[in-house]
């Protein structure tokens, strides 16, 4: 059988991020919906909030999928991604940031739009409220992902934002899993659950091989308040892995009859959480995928995920990765 091409493809909106601090009375005053989550605007909405602002923001690439596949390459994966770009400078420069990264560019898709962005207001708690306007990600269809799409990947990583579409979803679903890929599922946000509930179980029916959660989605998709290793349990009973994670507090992960306490490695300060889920996935993907065990996988998770929230924005700084990379070499 001839080695694979990639080690993961991930598979989703690719979304410039425009990060700003905010105050909980900006939330109040300027945005509708719950603190923490995520909710998609159109152009008008987008441009009208960053208006108001009266900070200064920063703008990095981002995206659930990209930044976990990102974080993977830059601990050593061959990766690539799936997604649709615009065809503005936006769309090149993170184009340009994901090659350099190390990623593979090569499948993106691309339309004569604008690129997708999304707003980040990051309160002194360190939480994040996302408003996203998908511009050149929304348009990607159906028609345009097949299988072709993960020629040559082990593993295909799909962020929750694209179950907003469920025909998409499942076409990406369909797809990997005809080009022989294992696949993981990223939840995202509860709100995602909120409307995907169905598809989710259904998909675990089906068989996943990794589903990543934390507790306000494991919450949304049981309907139920439990302890997090009960959720953990509970989607590991589908057959797959489960990783359940809970911010600060660090994670459960389950197989089978395993469970494992995974324990927080603590940030020496709270800058901005935005990204830090991916940056745990990114982490766990890279041990799985290397062979490493359960416990290792979500020691390096936790180790990411504690780094991610020490910066502003979903990127780790490269002076880090270094000392990551030695990390990660280690464990067993």
């Amino acid at each position: 059988m001839a080695q694979p091409t990639f080690d993961l493809i991930g598979v989703g909106n690719p979304i410039m991020d425009v990060l700003a601090h905010v105050n909980d009375d900006f939330l109040r005053k300027h945005v509708a919906g719950d603190k923490g989550g995520m909710v998609l605007v159109d152009d008008q909405d987008m441009a009208t909030l960053i208006a108001k602002l009266d900070v200064q923001f920063a703008v990095t690439p981002g995206g659930s999928a990209a930044n976990a596949v990102l974080g993977a390459a830059k601990l050593g994966l061959k990766t690539a991604y799936v997604g649709k770009i615009g065809a503005d400078q936006t769309a090149a420069d993170y184009r340009a940031n994901f090659v350099a990264a190390g990623g593979d560019g090569s499948r993106f898709k691309h339309a004569t739009l604008p690129n997708g962005r999304c707003l980040s207001m990051v309160t002194p708690d360190g939480q994040r409220t996302m408003r996203t306007n998908l511009a050149a990600a929304m348009t990607l269809s159906p028609d345009e992902i097949s299988p072709a799409d993960f020629a040559g990947a082990r593993h295909a990583h799909i962020e929750g934002y694209l179950l907003f579409n469920p025909a998409l979803a499942q076409k990406v679903a369909d797809s990997a899993r005809a080009a022989g890929c294992t696949i993981s599922l990223e939840l995202s946000s509860f709100e995602v659950v909120n409307v995907a509930r169905d598809w989710i179980f259904a998909q675990l029916k089906q068989g996943v091989h990794i589903v990543f959660a934390n507790e306000d989605e494991a919450r949304a998709l049981f309907q139920k308040d439990a302890a997090y290793d009960s959720y953990a349990r509970q989607l590991a009973g589908y057959g797959g892995i489960a990783a359940v994670k809970i911010g600060k507090d660090g994670a459960w992960v389950a197989k089978g009859t395993e469970l494992h306490r995974i324990a927080p490695v603590p940030a020496a300060r709270v800058v901005d959480t935005t990204g830090a889920g991916d940056a745990w996935a990114a982490g766990f993907l890279y041990g799985h995928l290397r062979g490493k065990s359960l416990a290792a996988a979500g020691a390096l998770g936790s180790a990411l995920g504690s780094e991610s929230v020490q910066h502003l924005g979903a990127s780790i700084p490269d002076l880090h990765w270094p000392r990551l990379r030695t990390l990660a070499a280690s464990l067993k």
